[in-house]
């Protein structure tokens, strides 16, 4: 079975897909997500950072805030017309105790 057979949307930080041609841009789509960050949870994660180790906590949000962005940023690129967003890029920022994930991208229809 080929894989680029089913109806998922395609997403990639390269700018093209290979054997894909893109026939169609339909311009520069966002997705972002913004989450709170919980006081017990940043307790911990300063115990984690004093005695060394990975916050677990913390790994979770930053997944769930990134796995939020993506789909936002899937949502668009369908509302536009894609099926396909290239070039996409993530950043990561923390607002006033918030954590924000943004993910940027072209939407793009490919054969």
């Amino acid at each position: 079975m080929n894989p680029w057979d089913d109806k998922t949307m395609i997403v990639t930080t390269t700018p093209s897909i290979e054997g894909k041609p893109i026939t169609a841009y339909h311009g520069v789509v966002v997705g972002e997500a913004i989450l709170g960050a919980n006081v017990f949870r940043d307790i911990f994660a300063q115990i984690t950072d004093i005695v060394g180790g990975r916050s677990g906590a913390y790994e979770e949000e930053l997944a769930k805030a990134r796995t939020i962005a993506l789909q936002e940023l899937e949502q668009r690129a369908a509302s536009a017309g894609g099926n396909a967003v290239v070039g996409v890029d993530l950043d990561y920022e923390v607002v006033n105790n918030m954590l924000m994930v943004s993910a940027s991208g072209t939407a793009v229809t490919v054969e």
